[in-house]
């Protein structure tokens, strides 16, 4: 028969209280972490913070090696609860957030406070089916993954490069919206049966050719609508070209990056700004894989698929390499990369074979500050 009375060592010394019989005492079953407890001295040696960032509030994680929950908060996002917390995690401890919503000035402050920051990247993780999501949940297994070394980690860029960044985005979402008001000034005139003679209708002969339209008042107040808009974001396209030139001046590596056919001033800034720190990839196939140029590898035993390119990386880099080959003028390497794959499979993966291509010299620019083996041949 199973005694349930508890042994001698079970009872904490200088206690007047016997403890009572208990299941998880008898069966050495571990009691559930508490929110919060005292750390020892061996726990505060090295501590893991995950937080799972959000808009407004955020939740806080903090454990030790063995992977004890020390501490589960949920805070306001504000500079001072956040380092508040972070104190109590001992020095330069190690913390994990992922590469979300708003998370450069929690990065920052993190690397202000004397923590070794890492990034989760939100694609690369594998998360599980999971019967349960929380935000608990969430920087629990942020921690987890850095804890055991099996963290898929997004590069932090230098304040810097994130500013040069921000322009060049921001750059390309206007000229995309320029692009979209430009298309609906051609939807209204086919609405008007209005016959479109020259290539460029927003050049000279075309902006003459708007004036002297007679179209009905609704369709000539969008038009009118329209042409004050593009107008605007003309002026504020100019502004951020303004600014990204001076940053880029004198830089070798961009100054490269455009002796490649195809890659002007505005394709080679997007190169320089997104790739960054060239030195983080160990190859050009590297650098490939990482902008999702490359197919999709599956493998099981003896069976090998690929499939798709990935296209799980930064998209400017992809839709910058594509246009380049676009720009393509001559025959040299690229060029006829892009033939040759064109013949056999179509235009379509042709050119992607050409922007992979491509960005094997962008690489090559980028390290050496030159362009090696590309010669342009008429």
């Amino acid at each position: 028969m199973l005694s349930v009375r508890p042994s001698i060592q079970e009872i904490p010394r200088g206690s007047s209280r016997r403890r009572g019989p208990s299941v998880p005492s008898t069966l050495e079953v571990s009691t559930p972490p508490r929110k919060r407890r005292k750390e020892s001295p061996v726990e505060q040696h090295r501590q893991y913070v995950g937080i799972d960032l959000h808009r407004r509030r955020s939740v806080i994680v903090r454990r030790n090696e063995a992977g004890e929950t020390l501490e589960t908060v949920r805070i306001a996002n504000d500079p001072i609860e956040l380092s508040s917390v972070l104190a109590r995690a001992g020095e330069h401890p190690d913390v994990i957030l992922e590469a979300t919503y708003g998370w450069y000035w929690a990065a920052d402050l993190l690397s202000e406070c004397g923590a070794t920051v890492h990034l989760a990247h939100p694609l690369g993780n594998n998360w599980g089916r999971r019967r349960m999501k929380n935000d608990e949940r969430d920087a629990t297994d942020l921690v987890d993954l850095l804890r055991l070394g099996r963290l898929a980690e997004s590069w932090i860029a230098p304040p810097p490069l994130r500013e040069l960044r921000e322009l060049i985005r921001y750059r390309g979402k206007l000229v995309h919206l320029r692009s979209s008001l430009k298309a609906q000034v051609h939807a209204v005139l086919a609405k008007e049966g209005v016959a479109v003679p020259m290539s460029d209708l927003f050049g000279v002969k075309g902006q003459r050719l708007l004036d002297q339209l007679g179209l009905a008042d609704a369709y000539r107040t969008r038009v009118e609508s329209l042409r004050e808009l593009i107008e605007h974001v003309d002026r504020h396209v100019a502004m951020l070209e303004a600014e990204i030139a001076p940053v880029l001046a004198g830089d070798l590596s961009y100054q490269a990056v455009q002796r490649i056919p195809g890659v002007g001033p505005v394709l080679g800034s997007i190169f320089v700004a997104e790739i960054g720190d060239i030195t983080r990839f160990k190859s050009a196939r590297h650098l490939c894989s990482w902008a999702g140029l490359t197919p999709s590898h599956h493998e099981s035993d003896t069976t090998v698929r690929r499939g798709h390119i990935t296209k799980q990386g930064s998209r400017l880099v992809r839709w910058a390499a594509v246009e380049a080959v676009a720009h393509q003028h001559g025959w040299n390497p690229v060029s006829t990369q892009h033939h040759r794959v064109a013949e056999r499979r179509g235009n379509k993966i042709g050119r992607v074979a050409a922007a992979r291509k491509l960005l094997i010299y962008v690489y090559y620019a980028l390290r050496d500050g030159e362009v090696r083996c590309l010669a342009q041949t008429g």
